[in-house]
């Protein structure tokens, strides 16, 4: 199950543009800033850095990594002001229910998306939204979440810190390519679990359909609809970068771009066909209970049937008359258990030759 994000939205009624609010379910008392450099030959990290103390990297060569987990109204606003960021920019990243956006805005490109990961078996999967800051030299990462285990910016960290690969050889563009590459790639483990769910999901509803299954099938779907109004907008972004109308995107990384492009269209792909599976699980769900129901009906249907002659008979008997041939006669009673049962037996076999039973 996702984590849903409607805390503190009414807070921000009646406020001026810009006012930095956090709105979202995951609320940081506290940032933790790790500042990254290195160009290939060297380099350095520190951790736990002060946002009061935080400089906007002015060297031509190497490239400078601003990573922050954990989202602060005061630490957001101190990194705004000291790489000059716009307060909107700042107010869309603290505001967590944000449509993926790409913003081009000069000095800097700021894009915003959604980050899913797989939490564990039984809770399906956790979002959060990954806010990206390019600069000619420089990527700043504001996520949502502090450090833990399913943070999707690990992967690359270890890239940067083993000191080996393209990552260390290429400018800020193809770091800010390789986080967005990693939130693209953890939508496939989503994927991959919510599928995985939803084969089980089949099977049990094709074999035994109860009501659980049903609240189990909605859930599913609202989440594929999460998934989808996340994963669309990323495509038009996505598309954006690779046509290379920005300046902050250099022409060789252009093309790991495009390789994004084709991981999201095949994420879009995949999400269509569950949702078509699941609006089908839905049908086949419905159809089951109604199957057997009839089936029910029809058994109580044929028994009712086969007792309407033997009431008649039980009925004819019961009257109380008084001069009624059969009454007196020692073999009457078994006589008629005996009709009945033969009755009975007679309907049954009939039924079986229509193929009603």
């Amino acid at each position: 199950m996702m984590r849903t994000y409607t805390r503190n939205l009414s807070s921000k009624v009646g406020l001026p543009p810009g006012t930095l609010v956090h709105v979202g379910g995951t609320r940081g008392d506290k940032a933790y800033i790790q500042v990254i450099s290195y160009d290939g030959e060297t380099y350095n990290e520190q951790k736990n850095m002060d946002a009061s103390h935080l400089e906007k990297p002015v060297a031509a060569q190497g490239v400078t990594w601003i990573r922050v987990q954990g989202l602060n109204a005061e630490v957001v606003e101190k990194i705004g002001r000291q790489f000059a960021i716009h307060p909107l920019v700042l107010e869309d990243i603290l505001h967590t229910n944000q449509r993926p956006k790409l913003v081009d805005y000069g000095d800097y490109l700021c894009v915003i998306v959604k980050s899913l990961t797989v939490a564990s078996a039984a809770a399906g999967y956790e979002a959060e939204q990954v806010s990206l800051i390019l600069g000619s030299n420089y990527v700043i990462s504001f996520a949502e979440n502090p450090p833990g285990e399913r943070d999707v910016s690990a992967a690359v960290y270890d890239r940067v810190h083993g000191g080996s690969g393209k990552i260390c050889r290429l400018g800020a563009d193809y770091l800010f390519y390789a986080l967005l590459d990693s939130i693209v790639d953890h939508y496939f483990l989503v994927l991959e679990h919510l599928g995985e769910k939803i084969e089980v999901l089949e099977g049990q509803i094709v074999s035994q359909p109860h009501a659980e299954l049903l609240q189990e099938l909605h859930e599913i779907k609202h989440d594929m609809l999460f998934i989808r109004k996340s994963v669309w907008p990323m495509r038009e972004l996505v598309s954006v970068l690779e046509r290379g109308e920005s300046s902050f995107i250099n022409q060789q990384t252009i093309i790991y771009l495009r390789d994004i492009y084709d991981h999201v269209i095949q994420v879009i792909e995949t999400v269509e066909i569950y949702r078509d599976m699941l609006s089908g699980m839905l049908d086949i769900y419905l159809s089951s209970v109604s199957n057997r129901m009839s089936e029910v009906m029809k058994m109580l249907t044929i028994i009712s049937t086969i007792f309407i002659p033997l009431t008649f008979i039980a009925g004819v008997y019961g009257m109380n008359f008084t001069h009624m041939p059969e009454l007196e006669w020692e073999y009457g009673y078994p006589l008629v258990l005996a009709a009945m049962l033969l009755i009975s037996l007679l309907m049954v076999r009939y039924f079986r030759k229509k193929q009603w039973l």
